[in-house]
């Protein structure tokens, strides 16, 4: 007879889910999906302090969500493996699934910004290699650099305001950041067109589109 109890099995499981019960942990997991990142990054793009940052690596390291790796003076952070990104996700697409409060908040960010996902991956993906469309990344240079749709360009929104100059004027301009909670894309949409750009935004990022089995540059 096996000495380890069924109890103990689930006390292992609902290790991951304690790990994760935390907002800003679901958060951190969302940007490391982006690519590896140090405490100092993740606190900035949290909005947290370092401590605050820190404890919570803590525990998805714990967990063994995340690992880490010595860069000279500095920790890197990344996931442990593509399936802690899946996991996010699949947990985001059942609370989108089961909670009218989360699904009337994506619908009224959609409607802010024409949103693309109607349209196949295979399409959109088909125009930007005719040069249809340009596919704008608003990330940070650092996550384009990790792996980014094909045929996307580099623009961070943080710089996109003084390079407006380089985008083809009269061309569709198809932007993305991190995924559906990320509102980047949508702020580069409404200053586009603010600035005449025909623009729209897909709410999918590097992570729902692997998960599709599309392939990502780098």
């Amino acid at each position: 007879m096996h000495s380890i109890s069924r109890v103990w099995l689930y006390e292992q499981v609902a290790r991951i889910g304690k790990a994760i019960s935390s907002p800003k942990r679901l958060e951190l997991i969302d940007l490391l999906a982006q690519g590896e990142k140090t405490v100092e990054t993740l606190a900035k793009e949290a909005r947290i302090d370092m401590r605050l940052a820190s404890a919570h690596l803590k525990a998805l390291r714990e967990a063994r969500l995340v690992q880490t790796r010595r860069d000279g003076k500095f920790i890197r952070y990344r996931l442990s493996g593509p399936e802690v990104a899946q996991l996010s996700r699949t947990l985001r697409e059942v609370a989108e699934e089961r909670l009218v409060e989360l699904r009337l908040a994506l619908d009224e960010m959609a409607s802010c910004a024409e949103d693309l996902d109607a349209e196949s991956r295979e399409s959109l993906l088909a125009k930007a290699r005719n040069g249809d469309v340009l596919v704008l990344d608003v990330r940070p240079a650092a996550e384009y650099e990790a792996g980014h749709l094909p045929f996307a360009r580099s623009m961070p929104l943080a710089e996109l305001r003084r390079r407006l100059a380089e985008l083809p004027p009269g061309k569709e301009i198809v932007a993305y950041c991190r995924g559906p909670f990320c509102l980047m894309s949508d702020e580069a949409v409404r200053l586009l067109r603010r600035r005449g750009f025909a623009a729209r935004r897909i709410s999918e990022g590097v992570t729902e589109w692997q998960a599709s089995g599309q392939l990502l540059e780098h």
